[in-house]
């Protein structure tokens, strides 16, 4: 192994023992040895590629915020039916939270987090739900008269609530609870032809990327109706 393959492994370790320091203790309780410690590295090892906690939390938001993205990017990459796609994409991004703790801690620094307006994985997924909504819209799905700032309000602050409320209990992102979610929903914004086509439970799901099972790549802006937590 090279000694920039080597690197880049203690990098990882260290930014998976961070994630799972915060999402047990917090982020104010974690401390550096800790992470190097967990990480199975020197504090020296740790200095060399993080200058501070705060770097660490960083790096950690920043590996979330691309997991979310290649996600969102990969389950909409599948689907021509935009409702299908948005239904499908929360259901992926859900199951990413749940299955992986560097996008889950991730995201909760960055949602928890004051005064970061250049990376809101929020706001990114309230962009997200507007754009499918609208596109949605011009392809006839939606019924007739549904407001699709209300339609977005709902969806962005259910799903939102969903994942709070997970932190404390799990089964509040589960598969099951989406899935009713997406049931009582669709039948209100949904025409009639598109509800009928739509599986609440998510169709042909892509299977989320989390960290570490992929290179490091460059995060990009979620492009609108197709986008890339």
């Amino acid at each position: 192994m090279s000694k920039q393959e080597r690197a880049a492994r203690t990098r990882d370790a260290l930014i998976r023992s961070a994630a799972e320091l915060f999402e047990r203790r917090g982020y104010e309780q974690a401390r550096l040895a800790e992470i190097s410690a967990g990480a199975g590295v020197s504090s020296g090892a740790l200095h060399f590629h993080f200058e501070s906690k705060a770097a660490v939390a960083q790096a950690v938001e920043n590996e979330a915020c691309r997991s979310l993205r290649r996600t969102a990017r990969a389950t909409q990459a599948q689907r021509t039916d935009t409702l299908q796609a948005l239904v499908d994409t929360s259901h992926a991004l859900a199951r990413l939270l749940r299955q992986d703790v560097v996008t889950r801690a991730g995201y909760r620094l960055n949602c928890d987090a004051v005064g970061r307006p250049e990376l809101n994985l929020r706001q990114e997924w309230q962009s997200c739900v507007q754009a499918l909504l609208s596109h949605a819209a011009d392809e006839g799905e939606l019924a007739e008269g549904v407001s699709q700032r209300d339609a977005t309000t709902v969806l962005v602050a259910a799903t939102t609530g969903l994942e709070v409320l997970s932190r404390h209990d799990g089964v509040w992102l589960s598969g099951a609870s989406l899935t009713g979610l997406w049931r009582l929903l669709l039948p209100r914004i949904a025409a009639a032809r598109s509800q009928r086509a739509v599986d609440p439970g998510g169709r042909g799901l892509a299977v989320g990327a989390p960290y570490g099972a992929s290179g490091p790549q460059t995060p990009k802006p979620v492009p609108s109706a197709h986008p890339a937590t």
